[in-house]
């Protein structure tokens, strides 16, 4: 029985409660480890609302609690709106895998959310990393994106993505060469590898609230490119 997202908040607000990826869905345990019984489970939808409000923190030996009301998240890794953790992949031959992921916001919704972004750059910037999660979600979860195919270049992957993944390959470098060589960096910085505005400003040495302008503009580019807006 899937939980709501507001039962779950009361049974994880229990000493010791903690959440987990389970199968398709996330577990609720009131035990100390994995012993312990599921009490309910919690759906894609209902775990975004418990990312949302009041937020989930990383517990050592794995899974998440809620971070108390109140207490905002250290952003220690420079990667705003980042809930790590795995989701469920379905391989070709119908088996059921799991991989690395993003359980929060982008960073470009988390941008959008604060009134940074008009909705045709929301929608390009979220195609282009949509686009580029299927490209790294190959048979490999330590694929690097520098190890997909680049035009007139071989790769340095040690397994060969899929179809799928290689065309959703093939589409990031499109968008990317669309955007130009000016303003490919802030993209790759912020789509693709999910990293917050400063520390994109940082590593491609821009003064502060210059990468908004440039992540605008290459937001604008993209959107051209797509045809949105």
């Amino acid at each position: 029985m899937t939980a709501s997202p507001d039962r779950a908040r009361t049974l994880l607000n229990r000493p010791g409660a903690w959440l987990e990826a389970h199968g398709v869905a996330y577990a609720v345990r009131l035990g100390p480890d994995r012993r312990s019984r599921v009490v309910t489970t919690l759906d894609e939808a209902g775990l975004r609302a418990l990312i949302a409000h009041p937020g989930l923190r990383p517990r050592e030996g794995g899974g998440w609690r809620l971070r108390p009301e109140g207490q905002m998240a250290p952003d220690r890794s420079g990667r705003p709106g980042m809930v790590e953790g795995e989701r469920p992949l379905a391989q070709a031959d119908g088996r059921l895998t799991s991989r690395r992921a993003n359980l929060g916001e982008s960073p470009i919704l988390w941008l959008a959310r604060r009134g940074f972004l008009t909705p045709p750059q929301v929608a390009a910037g979220e195609r282009l990393r949509a686009d580029a999660e299927t490209a790294l979600a190959g048979p490999s979860l330590t694929m690097r994106w520098d190890a997909l195919p680049r035009s007139g270049a071989g790769t340095s992957a040690r397994v060969e993505p899929t179809d799928r993944a290689l065309a959703a390959a093939r589409r990031v470098e499109a968008a990317l060469a669309a955007a130009g060589p000016r303003l490919r960096p802030m993209l790759d910085r912020i789509c693709i590898r999910g990293s917050s505005l400063r520390l994109a400003e940082d590593g491609l040495g821009l003064r502060r609230r210059a990468g908004r302008t440039i992540l605008g503009q290459g937001l604008d580019a993209l959107a051209r490119h797509y045809g949105i807006g």
